[in-house]
């Protein structure tokens, strides 16, 4: 049976989608975010490799906790798309064993024919908008922010469930603009049931440090309360500006 490349497990996520779940880090990703506090899962080559079978050995003395609390198994990363095979097999056990919720915890960098099986076996979808602005996204990220758009889109004519994630980082995510940019993005997916603000925080620098790399943010701080709130009003006010502008064009024509 095919393995897939993990970095590690955690049975006690309460972060990743509802109820409590089984966290499972797939190793490797395509994108290199200044901010990210996983470099470890980068490397396509690092991790252990596993089989289906041995990660749902993993899971199965806790199936009945996980189901009594609404929660279930969240994939994340690194990248979970781009071992989407593997993810898609261990979903597909995971529902036919034990009735699991499923949820993919992804950046969207996937060409969504890659991942059709995997997303025909996910109940939710954690997507991670970075930054709305390409430029700044590319800096931030080493890529486009193209793909994402695409994987969202997918996801919305789909109509599978998303909670849209987005990392607010003082100076790099932060411009109004692009929140704004961000509201009216989301308010155009039909699928989004939560918008979740993270407040960028500093806890995976030690492992930058343990790596030998030298941390892009150094000196960025953790925004405060206030900052949050500002920037859920920017993004609240992008999501209005599309609602006004949808009720002055009238309904459209069938």
């Amino acid at each position: 049976m095919a393995k897939g490349r993990i970095h590690s497990m955690d049975t006690f996520g309460t972060v990743d989608g509802p109820g409590i779940r089984f966290v499972l880090f797939m190793q490797g990703c395509a994108l290199r975010c200044q901010y990210c506090h996983n470099p470890d899962t980068w490397d396509m080559g690092g991790g252990s490799l596993v089989s289906v079978e041995e990660v749902l050995a993993e899971i199965e003395p806790y199936v009945q906790y996980y189901k009594r609390s609404g929660g279930g198994i969240t994939v994340t990363g690194g990248e979970p798309t781009l071992q989407a095979g593997f993810v898609a097999r261990l979903f597909q056990e995971c529902k036919a064993r034990w009735g699991l919720h499923t949820t993919l915890d992804s950046s969207g960098f996937c060409d969504p024919s890659h991942a059709t099986e995997l997303l025909e076996a996910t109940d939710l979808v954690l997507l991670d908008l970075k930054q709305m602005n390409e430029q700044r996204h590319e800096r931030l990220t080493g890529r486009s922010n193209t793909r994402t758009h695409q994987f969202a889109r997918h996801l919305s004519a789909l109509g599978k469930p998303m909670w849209i994630r987005h990392v607010l980082v003082p100076g790099v995510t932060d411009d109004p603009a692009d929140l704004q940019a961000l509201g009216r993005f989301v308010a155009e997916l039909r699928s989004v049931q939560k918008l979740e603000l993270l407040p960028y925080h500093r806890m995976g620098v030690y492992k930058w440090q343990s790596l030998g790399l030298d941390y892009p943010l150094e000196g960025v701080q953790e925004p405060d309360p206030r900052e949050v709130e500002r920037a859920l009003s920017w993004i609240e006010e992008g999501k209005r500006s599309l609602d006004r502008s949808a009720a002055a064009a009238g309904p459209r024509a069938e």
